[in-house]
């Protein structure tokens, strides 16, 4: 799998501090607000970007960021999984925000050298919303904006029933969200019936399950979407897949294709946009 799936898939979850043992976040915070802060996630970069743009000075590399004119000046870090603490610190950060699981060691590091940090998990619509204030109070930005686009984003209710549906994130090996991930969050709230949702998984990502070509077939969804980061067209892959003409939504021409950012990565605010816009389209 790549370095950037097993990123984002660790990426889920709460929000974790790191200050002095004496400090607690509210009266660090209350003192001052960050003035220099480090992002070491596009999604962090991005919601800092729009609360507080005069604080972010450093973010990390990546497509997404790359390729938008808004962080052109910006320094870059080395990927998102692999930011170099030499870099950082020359930058001289009064906050860094990162990403629980991959940067758990890097916040000691940084701890140790009185750099506080705040470590996102974003596995849920309701911990992105919780991101967002936090990193509005923190930075003294002004949220509401964010926050009423976010609000809105969702569908406001419920279709009378819901499609079977199955999500394949990647190829090898097959991989689908269940409810513990941000993928299987979204699909549930957009309207979905996610058929992975409550399936527990064996390996090291706790909200995604391997699936075997059999287990697609037993599952033969209403719906099937399909996100693969290595590939454009991820639909060309898996039509040369055995079971592929047997599912009723290929049968029935309802197979669509997804950005990777937005759905299984949530990227950045712009993605997590269209991807709702996209499931809504096609569960509403």
């Amino acid at each position: 799998m790549q370095r950037r799936q097993l990123f984002s898939l660790a990426s889920a979850g709460l929000v974790t501090w790191w200050l002095s043992p004496t400090q607690s976040p509210a009266q660090s915070q209350s003192q001052s607000h960050p003035q220099r802060v480090v992002a070491l996630t596009t999604l962090s970069a991005d919601l800092i970007l729009r609360l507080a743009p005069s604080t972010l000075v450093g973010i990390p590399r990546g497509r997404l960021l790359d390729q938008d004119p808004r962080f052109a000046r910006i320094p870059r870090l080395g990927l998102g999984n692999a930011p170099n603490i030499e870099q950082i610190v020359a930058l001289k950060p009064d906050w860094v925000v990162g990403a629980a699981g991959f940067h758990t060691n890097l916040a000691e590091r940084l701890k140790g050298l009185g750099i506080p940090s705040y470590l996102t998990q974003v596995n849920s619509w309701e911990n992105l919303g919780t991101t967002i204030r936090t990193l509005g109070s923190t930075l003294k930005g002004d949220p509401q904006l964010l926050l009423d686009s976010y609000a809105q984003a969702l569908p406001p209710s419920q279709p009378p029933s819901r499609l079977t549906t199955l999500l394949l994130v990647g190829t090898q090996p097959l991989l689908s969200p269940n409810q513990d991930s941000w993928a299987g969050d979204l699909l549930q709230r957009c309207g979905a019936e996610n058929v992975t949702a409550t399936l527990q998984s064996q390996g090291q990502f706790r909200g995604y399950v391997t699936l075997s070509p059999e287990k697609v077939l037993e599952i033969n969804p209403e719906v099937l979407l399909l996100v693969n980061p290595e590939n454009p067209d991820p639909q060309s892959y898996f039509q040369e897949r055995p079971f592929w003409q047997q599912l009723r939504a290929v049968q029935n021409q309802r197979v669509h294709v997804f950005d990777y950012y937005g759905l299984v990565n949530p990227g950045s605010w712009e993605k997590i946009i269209t991807a709702t816009a996209q499931l809504r389209q096609i569960f509403t």
